[in-house]
This record gives C-alpha cells, structure tokens and sequence, in this order.
C-alpha cells in the first residue's frame, strides 16, 4: 500500500530529492565518492564517515542469511557497490540500484571476475521501479537519509508489496544535536549543494511503520556511530 506521498500526479517531495541525488551524486560529489569508497586516502573526517559506512555495511549483511544462494536481493542505491559484492560471494543474485549512473559505471567496473555462485546486475534507475522485480530481501543502506518520515514510510511500503523476507534500512537518528543542526541548515556543509540529511523519531518511526506496514515487524535495530557519521539500522521482517 503506497501512500499517496509517492504515488499522486506531478513532481511530489520524493521525486524531487531523487532528482537532486541523481545530479549531486553524478556531478558535485561524485569524485569524493569514488574516493571515500575506496582506500583512497582521504581527510580525517571522512575517515570516520568511510569506518562508519564499513561498520553499517557489515551490520546489515549479518543481519542477511549466510547462505544467499538461489536468493534475490535489491541493493537499493547501491552507490560503488560493495554490500552487492559482498553479498553475491555469498551466492546471491543481486540486482544492485542506484539513481546515479555514474557511481552505477563505477560499481560495474569494480566487479571482481570472480563472484562463485553469485551474480549482479546493475541497474541505473529508482529502486521503487516494479519492472526490478520480487525479492526475498531488501537493503536500503544510507539511500532513504535524505526523504522525510513520510516518503520513507511510503517507500518502504512500496517495496514491501515485492518483498517476501526481510527489508533492511538505515536513517538519520533525531538527536538534539543533530536536529539543531538540521534546523540551521548546516548538518552538513551547503557550499557544494549537497542534499540535506533529515533526521527522524526512532519512536515516531517504529509507529508509522507499525501503522503503514501492517505485514512487517521491527526485528533487530542497530545504531552505528563514528565521528561525523551517524545512522540507525531496522531489519523489518514479515509477519509469521
């Protein structure tokens, strides 16, 4: 059931922000991007940004099964890809998606030769696209920070109606200092046009899932924080 934040006529708020990370990651940050998400060397701040990522990342594949094989999974807004390689080692078949085509190329050129049983296929686009197809789980690393409360809630619905096991995400925890920073526009740097994070309610969020995603449950929830970087995971898992 897709709320009508996503789903009515004309640019609504989550089309916008898709557009806006589409331009920003293929144009402003891309080169920062390729480096933090590699073992480029980078400034002390986004050290702390790329460990944090590294601790998330491994979070949410513990939270996958270790067997994969025979397993379809989305990567939805897989960036350079590195969960989507991880996890098609252990034998998944991936289908890995991100707005920004450039860090897509990016992705498809850092494939290893080798991925065993695994496979991945890279697709430039929106991950709410329905021609992506039904998967046995989904993970949503980083890629919903930027969307209010409500276009995240509907987004998930959306991708909950092709989902069969699990749906893994991460937000923006609302912490005073966060939320203050937020408020004065400068949670992070604007120089560069980079899209504004939105911190939200744990407590407020577990509700609205609990009240739009009636079929799922909150499972495990882990928070992950170094230096500048600071994300919640949720597994969502369906109802037995």
């Amino acid at each position: 059931m897709a709320s009508q934040a996503i789903q009515h006529g004309g640019a609504t708020p989550y089309d916008l922000n898709r557009d806006r990370l589409a331009t920003y990651f293929d144009s402003t940050a891309q080169k920062a991007w390729i480096d933090l998400t590699s073992d480029a060397p980078v400034s002390g701040i986004r050290a702390t940004v790329r460990a944090g990522r590294d601790a998330m990342r491994q979070t949410l594949l513990s939270w996958l099964p270790q067997d994969l094989r025979r397993t379809r999974v989305l990567d939805a807004g897989c960036g350079t890809g590195a969960l989507s390689v991880e996890a098609a080692f252990r034998g998944a078949e991936m289908t890995a998606v991100d707005v920004a085509a450039g860090l897509v190329e990016v992705a498809r050129r850092r494939e290893p030769s080798f991925l065993g049983h695994g496979r991945i296929a890279w697709r430039a686009g929106d991950m709410l696209d329905p021609a992506l197809g039904e998967f046995a789980h989904v993970v949503a690393m980083d890629s919903l920070i930027h969307y209010r409360e409500a276009d995240l809630v509907a987004a998930l619905a959306e991708l909950g109606e092709r989902t069969s096991h699990s749906m893994l995400f991460t937000f923006v925890p609302r912490t005073p200092l966060l939320f203050a920073m937020y408020q004065a526009g400068k949670l992070f740097p604007r120089s560069d046009r980079s899209p504004r994070l939105v911190p939200i309610l744990e407590d407020r969020l577990r509700a609205q899932l609990e009240s739009h995603l009636p079929d799922w449950r909150v499972a495990r929830s882990e928070r992950v924080s170094s230096g500048f970087y600071i994300s919640h995971a949720i597994e969502l898992v369906r109802r037995g």
